[in-house]
């Protein structure tokens, strides 16, 4: 609703902006967002419509081709797109987060390389750290990438690849050993790889497998997948950054503004939430009156508003904090912890309020119900932005004594 979720200070061209991506979103997502996402269907037209909007090269540098945006722009574009159907906003979010490690991490070779094809999406990004057995214990990454003379031969199996199939550069986090003796700490033993490759399922190039989408609760449309690599060859020069052993820092500064956009997507999913609520609660009657004027449904809105409100502002003020240039690990953190818990919450009162409807698939909060879960546990689960808050927080305030 217009009344919610206000962000103050904009200047007049990101105004512009988000009023373009919140009209975009309003007539050409949310009218076909649930039946494409009932089939499972990639929303090819809306990702079209996207490109044409820049919105792949949103933060990329104008002298690559981009738009130059703060990560504040992204993630208020990021909030109005997940408004209208969360998936859409996976789809960019990786491709992001890719753009935003070359950016601050690739040699010139490779940001002249890839980042003016990426801000028109040409190039689609995805970035691959999980593993089968390793959750979110990233220093327990077994895939390795061994020297070959001028290559790379990489061997392993990843999970949870956002944009698997519709991909073309892959962000690949693996263990390399070359120049680390035995015993070094393993997060200074890893390497981010850029893997090319071509979009599809099976074998999208030599040593590289997709094996298909992963069949999932929500968060459907966008495609998910497993990767295999099995003496996969790659060039010296697609070591991110030109150096081994960086793998791990550059991949957490990239998850970083990841959770970001991840606290953008919580507000956005909440904001529909209430919008379908409110409107509900206006409309059905029961005791001779809306229920929205009985005190125990007008309470839950109030509630759910005011949710919404503190969601926003976090997710602003980490973002803003990015922008400054400062360290805002902690302020990250917050953000997708709240705004992630604060989602569910709001998604399942405007289920509640929707009664038995809710439980309907004709309705679209039976949608939102499924796909927030996802927002709990993407970028990091809630026990580990603890873990960074904990942590964060005793380095603030150590004490003297």
């Amino acid at each position: 609703m217009a009344r919610l979720a206000q962000t103050h200070g904009l200047t007049d061209v990101q105004q512009e902006i988000l009023a373009t991506v919140r009209d975009f979103v309003d007539k050409e997502i949310i009218p076909v967002a649930t039946q494409l996402e009932h089939k499972d269907e990639y929303p090819t037209q809306i990702v079209e419509g996207l490109k044409e909007l820049g919105l792949f090269g949103l933060m990329i540098p104008e002298e690559y081709g981009g738009l130059g945006e703060s990560l504040l722009t992204y993630a208020l574009c990021v909030e109005e797109i997940a408004r209208g159907w969360m998936s859409v906003s996976g789809i960019i979010n990786t491709h992001f987060i890719v753009a935003y490690m070359l950016k601050q991490h690739g040699t010139q070779e490779q940001k002249d390389t890839f980042l003016p094809r990426m801000a028109l999406g040409e190039v689609r990004g995805a970035f691959s750290m999980s593993e089968p057995g390793l959750g979110s214990d990233v220093s327990a990454i077994t895939s390795k990438g061994v020297k070959d003379g001028d290559e790379y031969v990489l061997n392993g199996q990843k999970m949870w690849l956002t944009n698997g199939g519709t991909s073309t550069l892959v962000a690949v986090l693996c263990r390399s050993d070359e120049g680390h003796p035995e015993g070094t700490a393993p997060h200074k033993s890893m390497t981010t790889f850029l893997v090319e490759k071509e979009p599809g399922f099976g074998e999208v190039r030599p040593g590289l497998t997709i094996p298909g989408k992963i069949d999932k609760m929500g968060y459907k449309g966008v495609d998910t997948t497993e990767l295999i690599m099995d003496g996969l060859r790659i060039p010296a020069n697609r070591v991110l950054g030109g150096t081994t052993g960086r793998g791990f820092y550059q991949m957490m500064d990239g998850v970083e503004v990841g959770r970001v956009n991840v606290a953008a997507r919580g507000c956005g999913v909440a904001q529909r939430a209430f919008e379908l609520g409110v409107s509900y609660a206006q409309q059905r009657h029961t005791f001779g009156k809306p229920i929205a004027q009985h005190q125990a449904i007008s309470f839950k809105l109030a509630e759910m508003a005011t949710k919404v409100e503190a969601a926003h502002a976090m997710m602003v003020n980490a973002a803003r904090k990015k922008d400054s240039g400062e360290r805002n690990d902690l302020e990250a953190g917050m953000a997708k912890y709240l705004a992630s818990e604060y989602c569910k919450e709001v998604v399942e009162d405007a289920f509640r309020i929707h009664g038995g409807y809710g439980f309907s698939k004709e309705y679209e909060i039976e949608r939102l119900y499924r796909e927030a879960p996802m927002l709990l546990i993407g970028e990091g689960t809630a026990e580990i932005q603890k873990m960074i808050i904990g942590r964060r927080l005793l380095e603030e305030y150590r004490s003297q004594g």
